[in-house]
């Protein structure tokens, strides 16, 4: 798998010791005093789960092809429905959590503030170097805050994990689909993609 170097520098060194515990509202003030980046450097990508700055990976070319490719293929659709769909949204879902989703679809008729995972109709991640977190923690998150449907397309492969059935203990149905398998939302049907289809080629 490609992987990434972090864009941040990360440490284990007070490992298992208490650590303070952020707020999304003192990141968010943090944010806009330029601590992680700003008009002069790169702003850092980090999610916030449970008071914790987790640092993302840099994301690699194949990944934003992928994503490009599938917003070139959703957005048409879309807005022929009755449904929003936004990229790289924050999604606050705790006083001290949040994450970053690359794809996120809710109905049109709620205000994105207003939005809630078990309200959300589907959530894409695209994955390079990050499939384990994303399919690992990232996944037992959005499962215990009830989100209905979870893809993670693996940017590498083009295969696609599907998730849905969610409930405290993880999601209860999983699937593995090949870049040439059509998928379809379960509540989205009318979004329906075969990865391959959009002239998407596996790295392997």
């Amino acid at each position: 798998m490609n992987q990434q170097v972090l864009t941040s520098p990360t440490t284990q060194e007070a490992e298992g010791l208490p650590r303070r515990r952020w707020t999304v509202a003192e990141i968010e003030k943090l944010c806009e005093l330029g601590v992680f980046g700003g008009i002069d450097r790169p702003r850092e990508r980090f999610e916030l789960i449970g008071g914790e700055i987790v640092p993302l990976n840099a994301k690699g070319t194949v990944h934003e092809v992928v994503k490009m490719e599938l917003q070139r293929y959703w957005f048409p659709l879309v807005a022929m429905i009755d449904v929003s769909l936004v990229t790289e949204t924050t999604l606050r879902y705790a006083p001290d959590s949040f994450l970053e989703p690359d794809f996120f679809f809710w109905p049109r008729s709620i205000h994105l503030r207003d939005i809630t995972c078990p309200s959300a109709f589907l959530l894409v991640e695209v994955a390079d170097s990050s499939m384990s977190y994303d399919t690992g923690r990232k996944a037992a998150i959005y499962a215990q805050l009830g989100l209905r449907e979870y893809w993670v397309v693996n940017a590498n492969t083009l295969a696609t994990r599907v998730h849905r059935m969610p409930n405290e203990n993880g999601f209860q149905l999983i699937s593995e689909h090949a870049s040439t398998e059509r998928i379809v939302p379960t509540l989205l049907p009318a979004l329906a993609v075969s990865l391959a289809h959009l002239g998407l080629s596996p790295l392997y």
